[in-house]
């Protein structure tokens, strides 16, 4: 199970780990926090040296009701970063979190290795040929109505089988574009309540049959905080034990504000199925 990025085969079998790297503001938990280069630097630094493969760059928030972004705004935020990353740190995998087709066309120019799409091209109709296009991995994630909507969403006749009815069509769009390094993420928290995210994790291992990676954002979710009554800057130990749950139901990209802890969680399963009977 490989995925090309630039050239490069990685194989997910064992499963990898995709630091986040927000560019807003408003983002649920490290908003603002990267402006300026000099952090930016010294956290991909940081994300890289413990262990990720991929950095994840977002510049529009998709936390619930988060404030709609304007193309310009995005692009304003996104592509300084992606050049100023790749000249200091040029062996990196960029993977750009977008919904526009604009943003990733242009981020992909400026040496983007894959494009991790929260609407899975429902948001912007070019998307799948721009994905094309450029022939790079493609992330298509869960999400029904826009982060402005979705909570109102968090309806289903069967949370299970419309998801997988969700991903066939996808997957069957992305045949016809001829793309061909396809990841799926069930979208934990974009129109799902807690309990429809803990009946998905419960039943992760439903999706593997699709014979794609598997992407799992859990992250410091409000589904672990809300249940712990505690805060995101207070779920790490939670982030960890779902990441281990995940892991264990077949996940192969664990993306996390948190690399070094999300890497461990990784040793440590693959040790624990190298020595199973």
């Amino acid at each position: 199970m490989t995925i090309n990025c630039k050239g490069t085969l990685i194989d997910l079998r064992k499963p990898k780990v995709m630091g986040i790297l927000n560019l807003t503001p408003d983002s649920f938990y490290d908003g603002g926090k990267f402006k300026d280069d000099a952090p930016i630097l010294k956290q991909v630094e940081r994300m890289l040296g413990e262990g990720a493969t991929f950095v994840d760059m977002g510049a529009y928030s998709s936390r619930p009701g988060a404030e709609h972004v304007p193309e310009d705004e995005e692009l304003q935020r996104m592509l300084p970063i992606i050049e100023l990353i790749l000249k200091n740190f040029p062996e990196t995998f960029i993977s750009i979190d977008t919904f526009r087709s604009k943003v990733a066309s242009e981020s992909l120019q400026r040496g983007a290795a894959l494009i991790n799409d929260i609407s899975a091209g429902n948001l912007d109709t070019n998307m799948f040929a721009t994905v094309a296009k450029y022939q790079v991995p493609y992330i298509m994630m869960h999400l029904k109505g826009t982060p402005q909507s979705m909570q109102k969403k968090a309806v289903y006749d069967d949370l299970i089988k419309d998801l997988r009815h969700y991903f066939s069509e996808k997957m069957s769009k992305a045949t016809e574009h001829k793309i061909n390094d396809l990841i799926i993420d069930p979208g934990f928290g974009f129109a799902k309540t807690t309990e429809q995210n803990y009946t998905l994790l419960n039943q992760l291992d439903l999706f593997k049959t699709f014979e794609v990676p598997l992407l799992i954002g859990l992250s410091r979710k409000s589904m672990i905080y809300k249940v712990l009554k505690s805060t995101p800057s207070d779920a790490l130990n939670g982030s960890t034990a779902l990441h281990t749950v995940a892991l264990l139901k077949g996940a192969n990209i664990l993306r996390v504000h948190d690399v070094k802890e999300a890497k461990e969680c990784v040793m440590l399963i693959e040790a624990l199925k190298a020595n199973a009977l």
